[in-house]
């Protein structure tokens, strides 16, 4: 049976692929910025015989095909390489090396999980049919992403029936080790960031009559930009809006001279989206010289809704399920973070999902982008092996 002997080779490259994982969490390199870790992933495919080509810089695509017959069907595969700008907490012997920067979202999981399917693929090579291609990607963490420079290379397959559709997968330490988690249709929120300049009049706080407070403004100018979530938005569509940076260098007696904000924006509809930051960019530049102060603002535009191709989306469902057993998988709710493989799911029939790296008992349970993230290393027996079965499955009914 294809699964067990599927399971018998995960078993078999388990341990290289702990390995490869520990060696990139030791040396983790920020977005646009993984030269060694390009390095080291082209290393591992020349060791496995996997053709390979360096494109956006930073990226490697690597290609197998079958040998079984001749086919045009492809199965695009995606994983992400970039770390975090967080010091780590963990007291390990692959803590990273690289002092405030740390695998602090799975990305070196999911380099290894690829590396492990790529390898297990092209010893079965001779079992199927059509061509897989591989993804390792860079800066998935900073806008305005590697996805794009992946596309823009133009070196993947045009889209059409011959791509079977593209696949990408994340931890969640929120899932238990063993689980699957997906969710067809839309599933992770666009974000865009926001940055505003206020600008008064600066002087002493004991004489507000004199001064232009930007500091009241900002207060004002947060409040009032909620009521376009709360009343602008259909309350069917979830919405967020959420500034995590005011800096008002003042003192207890100084009223400074301009303040500083810096937040997000996130939805779950394109169409809102556009809506909504047009009315955030209207009311930052109204509201402030009612006050006598101006407005400077800046939005970034970011990845867009991440949206899981439905039909691709059932189909895979069924060979996960296959894989991990229907009790070790779940329907997901939204997420409103956000994902540049959104991107991939605007050209191709795409699918992301959630494997579970989560082990209360053995205390991993911290959060993404935390400096105490853990991953349960056993989730490789599941991933892995679940997306191997899968592509072969994708293929074999081309």
């Amino acid at each position: 049976m294809m699964i067990e002997k599927i399971k018998e080779i995960v078993s078999s490259v388990k341990n290289e692929a702990i390995s490869n994982r520990r060696h990139l969490h030791r040396f983790p390199e920020l977005s646009f910025q993984e030269y060694k870790t390009s390095e080291y992933v082209q290393s591992v495919l020349r060791s496995h015989a996997i053709d390979f080509e360096v494109v956006a810089d930073t990226g490697v695509l690597a290609k197998i095909v079958g040998k079984k017959s001749n086919s045009t069907q492809t199965v695009i595969l995606r994983a992400d390489m970039d770390a975090l700008p967080i010091h780590e907490e963990n007291d390990t012997d692959f803590t990273s090396q690289n002092e405030g920067i740390m695998h602090a979202c799975g990305h070196d999981f999911h380099t290894a999980n690829l590396l492990a399917v790529l390898s297990i693929l092209k010893e079965m090579e001779a079992d199927f049919s059509g061509t897989v291609v591989g993804i390792f990607q860079p800066a998935e963490e900073k806008i305005p992403g590697g996805a794009l420079s992946i596309l823009a290379a133009k070196k993947l397959p045009p889209p059409g029936p011959d791509v079977k559709g593209v696949i990408g997968l994340h931890v969640s330490p929120g899932l238990e080790v063993g689980r699957i988690g997906v969710r067809p249709g839309k599933f992770m929120a666009s974000a865009d960031e926001i940055f505003i300049s206020l600008k008064g009049k600066g002087g002493h706080g004991a004489q507000p009559h004199l001064n232009i407070d930007p500091v009241v403004i900002a207060a004002q100018l947060i409040l009032s930009l909620q009521q376009i979530v709360s009343r602008f938005a259909d309350p069917a569509i979830p919405s967020v809006l959420s500034f995590g940076k005011v800096l008002a260098n003042g003192a207890t007696n100084v009223i400074p001279n301009e303040v500083t904000l810096e937040g997000t924006f996130r939805t779950m509809d394109e169409s809102w989206r556009k809506q909504a930051l047009e009315l955030i960019e209207k009311q930052i530049k109204e509201l402030p010289p009612i006050y006598g102060a101006t407005a400077e603002v800046e939005i970034r535009r970011g990845y867009p809704v991440l949206v899981n191709d439905e039909a691709l989306t059932g189909t895979v469902s069924s060979y996960l399920k296959d894989y991990v057993s229907a009790d070790n998988f779940e329907q997901l709710g939204i997420w409103t973070a956000a994902e540049d493989f959104a991107y991939y799911s605007y050209t191709y029939p795409a699918l992301f999902y959630f494997i579970g790296t989560g082990n209360a008992e053995k205390g991993m349970t911290s959060a993404l982008h935390t400096p105490t993230f853990q991953i349960d290393e056993d989730a490789f027996e599941h991933a892995i092996g679940a997306m191997v079965y899968s592509v072969l499955q994708l293929l074999d009914h081309a």
